[in-house]
């Protein structure tokens, strides 16, 4: 009898009881990233949590850059792991907020929603700062773009 109930309890256990499982969204899409450090563009896979994203684009079906971000850091499969603010500086720009990475993956507003126009798709963000960035982003539907012109950043994700 005690047999049964403590198998019937690690049955329960392993089909999700554990509480330490975050409910997983996963995208397939297009990604392009090209800054002055950095060019890729390819298929890949961005992986959201509550608590983190994963990007991985894959050239002829073998993963090529995979990022983790989560509260702290950024994560990369060709050095290691950054504050948020140090991989901006080392990649994108330093006058960039810590958060931008993470939003234009998962979608959301960036800059504190600085420049938000709302459209029937979706949303828009013209956000400039006189010699620091010069930035367009946008998030509609099958998509995302986020372009500064000043420092040569375009970083894009189509859905398929």
């Amino acid at each position: 009898m005690m047999k049964n109930i403590g198998l019937m309890v690690a049955t329960v256990w392993l089909l999700g009881g554990c509480t330490g499982i975050q409910p997983q969204k996963e995208e397939s899409a297009f990604i392009v990233m090209k800054t002055p450090t950095m060019k890729y563009a390819d298929m890949g896979f961005i992986y959201n949590t509550p608590s983190t994203v994963k990007v991985e684009i894959y050239a002829t079906g073998q993963p090529l850059v995979r990022l983790e971000i989560n509260a702290m850091n950024i994560c990369t499969s060709f050095f290691e792991c950054l504050e948020k603010k140090k991989f901006n500086k080392k990649m994108l720009n330093e006058a960039y907020p810590p958060t931008l990475l993470e939003n234009i993956f998962r979608g959301e507003p960036i800059f504190n929603k600085k420049g938000l126009t709302q459209t029937t798709e979706g949303f828009t963000q013209i956000i400039q700062k006189e010699g620091l960035y010069d930035i367009s982003y946008s998030v509609v539907r099958g998509g995302r773009t986020f372009r500064d012109t000043i420092n040569n950043i375009l970083i894009k994700v189509r859905e398929k």
